[in-house]
């Protein structure tokens, strides 16, 4: 493994001839190369030593900006770092074009194995929820706790909300939405996905939108972007389809680490219907509903989910010590 740090506004996309990746203060982009993968991962160092790290994975269409008003506000108790996934935010397509929800979780293993960082702090959200929840099932030495904000896991009956999304695992749709929004700025684009992920918009400051249109403009500059998009999101179809021992349900049965769960009630693209399903499905579970969230709550409510996250930190530490101390 190689990693080549870059620091603060400097770091700039992988990709040639793109706009540079935004990074707040305090945080630092490196890109991590493994055999055929590169990684672009965020960090944001704790504020002591010794801290326990974490490692956050975002959804379909994010990035690991997504997590960059959440990890500010856990710097005193976690090391955090945040993933790119494959195709996504910073890191290019895989070289064997696997993005399905095993090839993301396989994609995070392989980092976490390659630091030697874990055990973790896992956090995902949406489809990165699914794949936190493969990585927690089949590794769970790497994982400590289990933090799923709206996550992606089979609905018998899909909100009518979120079939557009789901269309995009259909061959042929994303190329042809391309084609039909060429027209389309990266606001009126970004407008859009804001009015999908949130529960209010409005909730969105004029820095935050301005931020979330420069990422939207970079990316379409990817000539990758929409495959991505297209194939994560036939991944996360075909993932739901699985039955037996790699079903995201069946998984989520095997799963040993605490688990904090959260929903939000205005979410359109994940109900809040399967809180309790999850609930039950994972055994040492907590649930957190915000009724005016959508399907981004560590956007929208970092700081609730932040304390949701210090209370659940606090009974892993005590079981922890209590445990060590026997």
């Amino acid at each position: 493994m190689s990693s080549t740090e870059l620091p603060g506004a400097l770091a700039a996309a992988v990709t040639p001839r793109t706009l540079p990746v935004r990074v707040a203060e305090g945080e630092r982009m490196r890109a991590v190369t493994l055999p055929g993968l590169t990684l672009s991962v965020r960090s944001r160092p704790g504020t002591a030593q010794g801290l326990p790290p974490a490692l956050y994975v975002h959804g379909l269409g994010g990035s690991s900006q997504n997590w960059s008003d959440l990890m500010p506000l856990l710097a005193d108790v976690v090391d955090g770092e945040a993933l790119d996934l494959p195709g996504f935010g910073d890191s290019p397509p895989p070289d064997d074009g696997n993005y399905s929800v095993t090839g993301h979780a396989r994609a995070a293993i392989r980092l976490l194995d390659a630091a030697g960082r874990g055990p973790v702090h896992l956090f995902g959200n949406s489809m990165g929820g699914a794949v936190a929840t493969r990585v927690a099932a089949v590794r769970p030495d790497l994982v400590r706790t289990l933090t799923l904000v709206s996550p992606a896991l089979p609905e018998l009956r899909v909100q009518r909300t979120a079939v557009p999304t789901a269309l995009l695992a259909v061959p042929g749709i994303a190329q042809l939405f391309a084609r039909l929004t060429r027209d389309w700025t990266p606001e009126q684009r970004t407008r859009g996905v804001l009015g999908l992920c949130y529960g209010d918009p409005g909730r969105v400051t004029p820095e935050g939108l301005a931020h979330a249109v420069h990422e939207m403009e970079r990316r379409l500059q990817l000539p990758y972007f929409w495959d991505a998009m297209a194939r994560s999101a036939r991944g996360i179809v075909d993932a739901y389809t699985l039955g037996g021992q790699h079903g995201l349900w069946r998984q989520a049965e095997r799963v040993l680490a605490p688990t904090l769960l959260v929903y939000g009630g205005r979410d359109l693209l994940v109900s809040s219907r399967m809180a309790q399903k999850a609930a039950r499905a994972f055994r040492d579970s907590r649930l957190l509903t915000l009724p005016d969230a959508g399907h981004v709550a560590m956007m929208e409510y970092p700081d609730t989910v932040a304390a949701a996250f210090r209370d659940l930190l606090a009974e892993y530490d005590a079981t922890h010590d209590s445990t060590s101390g026997s």
